[in-house]
């Protein structure tokens, strides 16, 4: 099967975050030092030289993109400027692109205006649609109890509808970066049990992001998990106990106990990666994109909000804890909505994937090389 050219493949992923790449010649050092880099999966040399000859169709199949965490050392030890970590980073925006079905992460990651728009423009209708829902069922100064202006109960509802939403573009999502990068490969048969003696991997490196703490900079890997397990822990509360969370003006310490903590890794976490992006002290910090500005300010806005709320409830404030949570609303449902399927938070599923999909692939490859000799040997040799 001839191989595909896309002369214009650099240029396009510039609008991803891409810089320089055609400063690279290829000296190897960014692999040298990369301590997640090794023979079966070389990057981030290779996948810059994927770049340079515009192979499109081996970048969608490669998984390279996401085993790097970009703690900047190959950008540091380049010698020619080409910020190869910048270049992972930008390939896993395109990636996402690919993987994603409907569009709207290409659409997100070339144009922040759209993804701003969109924001705007959904948030606006969420705030309209709960002000309505709660005017013609109930009081706008009642936070809680029967006469609730937006019930636990139907906000419970609500959250779940959204979450088997989001589950469905995900999980399409995902099967589509399998099918890139396993499912279609000829070549490479996995068999069932391969992938389910390796299935551990998933939710080792999702909730663990073990590969991080190699890097040489441990900080990094340390508010990145603390950011990343704060939002998965008040996704799990608001699923799951939002009538508690709710309810008041009594604190359930059962329940808020875990929400104060993970507002306050939260606030923490975004605080750090705001004053580092700001300052660009570090090289992994050096190159932002408007999405991860826009990620960034509009999580803040999502904990700020939902912190003062809160609060004003434990007050006795509850007409202003109305507004402040429709406020709130307004901004959870574009950050789930849009950020989790299309655009920042879709990399807590594809990097995990990509780890365990690496060690399936690597088994796979191990286990067809240690039976070409067997095979050669059963090849008939001339009289």
């Amino acid at each position: 099967m001839p191989t595909r050219v896309n002369p214009k493949l650099v240029t396009e992923l510039e609008r991803y975050g891409a810089e320089d790449v055609q400063k690279c010649y290829h000296c190897g050092n960014c692999s040298a030092v990369c301590v997640h880099s090794d023979a079966l999966y070389s990057f981030p040399r290779k996948s810059m030289r994927l770049l340079q000859m515009g192979l499109e169709r081996r970048i969608l199949t490669s998984l390279d993109p996401w085993l790097c965490y970009y703690c900047g050392q190959c950008s540091t030890q380049c010698p020619r400027g080409a910020e190869p970590g910048a270049t992972m980073m930008s390939l896993r925006r395109w990636l996402t692109g690919r993987y994603d079905f409907t569009g709207i992460s290409r659409l997100f990651y070339r144009s922040w205006k759209a993804e701003l728009l969109a924001i705007v423009l959904l948030g606006l209708a969420t705030a309209a649609g709960f002000l309505a829902w709660g005017f013609a069922h109930g009081d706008f100064a009642a936070y809680d109890g029967p006469n609730a202006f937006l019930s636990s109960s139907d906000i419970h509802i609500f959250d779940w509808a959204m979450a088997a939403v989001l589950t469905a573009l995900l999980l399409i999502n995902t099967i589509r970066m399998w099918w890139f990068t396993l499912g279609s490969d000829k070549q490479l048969r996995v068999p069932l049990r391969t992938y389910l003696r390796k299935l551990l991997l998933l939710p080792t490196h999702f909730f663990s992001q073990r590969r991080y703490a190699l890097c040489e900079k441990k900080r990094p890997w340390v508010i990145h998990l603390a950011l990343m397990l704060s939002y998965m822990t008040m996704m799990v509360l608001v699923m799951g106990f939002v009538r508690l969370l709710q309810s008041g003006p009594e604190i359930e310490w059962a329940v808020h106990g875990f929400g104060y903590a993970a507002s306050f890794g939260l606030l923490v976490g975004i605080a750090w990666f705001v004053r580092a992006r700001i300052k660009q002290a570090e090289p992994h910090v050096q190159h932002s994109h408007e999405s991860d500005w826009i990620f960034l300010v509009l999580l803040l806005l999502v904990t700020a909000t939902g912190v003062t709320q809160h609060i004003l409830h434990r007050a006795g404030e509850p007409l202003a804890a109305n507004v402040t949570y429709v406020v709130h609303l307004s901004l959870v449902v574009p950050m789930l909505v849009l950020e989790v399927p299309f655009s920042k938070w879709s990399h807590m599923a594809y990097r995990p994937l990509a780890m365990y999909l690496s060690e399936v692939r690597r088994e796979a490859i191990a286990r067809r090389e240690a039976a070409a000799p067997a095979k050669a040997n059963l090849v008939p040799r001339a009289a």
